[in-house]
Order: structure tokens, then sequence, then C-alpha cells
């Protein structure tokens, strides 16, 4: 039986991460691949989330990745399915949007990449925290998802566990 992330549980902690990130005055922003925009939806669905959220990037592919920030040859050296590739975004983001915080998210949800076979494996994420300057990277493999939303999500709730630690 796959591990199962309930969608109501994951919006009331992002509620609750935004609420905080408010609290604490400290801005946040993403460069999203694998999630598509989920994590930066997740933060503005809650009142007032203007204060503290700056923008994102969605950057589904390489060229986008290496427009907003992301040096070619990290993706070259290490794949776009790498941490340090994660960090890359984390980093380009925080800086282009001026943020305390960005994250960055990359990996291969439920099906191998056409673009990427050799480096994609469904279910491998790596997902990156830079905070003020510093900067944690982590890698995940999901269990099968029902779909596409249930494995953004399940993303989006390992990226809080981690970031609530931190902030």
């Amino acid at each position: 039986m796959s591990k199962l992330y309930k969608e109501t549980s994951v919006r009331e902690d992002y509620r609750k991460l935004t609420k905080l990130l408010i609290k604490k005055n400290m801005t946040i922003t993403t460069m999203e691949s694998a999630t598509s925009g989920q994590i930066a939806s997740l933060i503005t669905d809650t009142e007032g989330s203007s204060a503290v959220f700056k923008g994102a990037f969605i950057t589904y592919c390489n060229e986008a990745k290496i427009m907003q920030g992301v040096p070619a040859d990290i993706l070259d050296r290490y794949t776009v399915y790498s941490k340090e590739t994660a960090e890359a975004m984390a980093k380009a983001c925080a800086e282009s949007y001026r943020a305390d915080i960005g994250i960055g998210v990359t990996g291969t949800m439920g099906n191998v990449d056409p673009a990427n076979p050799e480096a994609s494996k469904p279910g491998q994420v790596y997902f990156a925290i830079y905070i003020r300057g510093a900067i944690s990277s982590y890698y995940i493999e999901l269990e099968p998802q029902p779909n596409r939303l249930a494995y953004k999500l399940a993303v989006a709730k390992e990226i809080y566990d981690e970031l609530i630690e931190k902030i």
C-alpha cells in the first residue's frame, strides 16, 4: 500500500507555514519543475500571502531553468535530476526575487522522462531549501501515487516538513 498524502492536511500545513512567514516577516519564492507551481499555489492559497510571497518560476524544461539563472554546466555535469540542480534552482530564485527563502524542486513523478530516460526514475525527487545564504538539499523516493496531483502534494508535504524545521 502506497503512502498517501491527504490533500486537506497538506493545504492546512501550508496555511500554517504562510501565517508563520507573515509573523516572522520572511519572504519566500520557488523554482519548480516536477511540482509545476504546486508549492507556490499552496503558499498563496492563504489570505495575506502577498506580504511574503515574492513570485515563482515554473521551469519545466532545462532551457527555462537556464533562463532563470541555473548554470547550464550544472545541468550538463549532474543532469536535471540532481541535488546540484535543485540547489542551483533554490539559490537562483531566492537571489532573483531577493527573498529570504528559495525552494528548488526537480524530479520525476509517475513516469520516465522521454527526454532524459537514463537520468529519470519515477518517484525520484530532489529539492533544496535556501534560507538567507544557507542551503540544504534533499532526495526522496516516493511510492507510486494514484495521479499527478497526489505526487505534487506528496512532494509539497516533504518540503513543508523540512522547511518548518528550519524556520
